[in-house]
């Protein structure tokens, strides 16, 4: 017999790994999260890989190395391939658009759900969304472990200084020059998980305080490195900020 999928009709989270696993990987270090029956009654989470392959990333080794192949979505590295700009945004949203028309579930499109590099670019999905000035699908996101600066995803924000061009490396961005343009600070709620020992946490704080307009951000900080929390206690407090916000926009 044949059982329908329950989370068909609920509204869908697109899921972005980060760089150096895939989409089969980020679902495992999901678990606690995709478990949770605050989340798994609620939402439908779907799963994208990156267009890039690259090495295994942090985390990967010993328990999903033979997971491979590994992705990325960005080059942070300078042995990276070298990309043109706009092929590589090309890529980045050919690649998204493709895995939700794929998607079998018919719930609305409400958020987005990333670690890491993945979580970089669902602030810059984000982003490209509010430049464009129109409604969008993404009304919020679930940003783990992201750090500033976002990425350039077309031909107007390749230009300013405060954006990491789609093709080229975060150390290339001016992140101070934001400061000059606080108009152009990203509007659309999100949420924030911080690891207080993250070596990048100063780059994460960042994207919080200079990149998103004042109000619209919700901070939770736990005490690990740069991993997905998996324990309950951190997890229950991430769940409660992230349904908190939903209620709050009626999703």
């Amino acid at each position: 017999m044949s059982s329908t999928d329950p989370t068909l009709n609920l509204p869908r989270i697109l899921c972005i790994h980060g760089g150096g696993v895939n989409a089969a990987i980020f679902k495992a270090q999901l678990r606690a999260f995709l478990n949770h029956a605050q989340l798994k009654e609620r939402f439908r989470f779907v799963f994208v890989d990156a267009p890039f392959f690259c090495d295994e990333g942090v985390g990967v080794h010993p328990v999903y190395s033979d997971w491979g192949p590994f992705r990325r979505w960005f080059r942070w590295l300078e042995t990276h391939p070298e990309i043109d700009a706009g092929a590589c945004a090309y890529e980045l949203e050919y690649t998204v658009e493709r895995c939700m028309q794929s998607d079998e579930g018919t719930g609305d499109w409400v958020g987005l759900l990333g670690f890491s590099q993945g979580a970089k670019l669902a602030a810059s999905l984000l982003y490209e969304q509010q430049l464009r000035g129109k409604d969008g699908p993404w009304r919020f996101a679930v940003i783990l472990a992201g750090r500033a600066p976002m990425v350039s995803l077309n031909d107007e924000s390749e230009n300013f200084p405060w954006m990491q061009s789609a093709g080229g490396l975060p150390d290339a961005a001016d992140l101070d020059s934001i400061f000059e343009r606080p108009d152009m600070k990203l509007k659309i709620p999100t949420i924030h998980v911080h690891g207080l020992k993250d070596e990048g946490l100063h780059l994460h704080r960042r994207l919080v305080e200079d990149y998103c307009a004042a109000g619209t951000t919700t901070l939770v900080e736990w005490d690990g490195p740069h991993r997905i929390p998996i324990k309950k206690t951190d997890v229950d407090r991430i769940v409660t900020a992230w349904v908190e916000l939903a209620d709050e926009y009626g999703i």
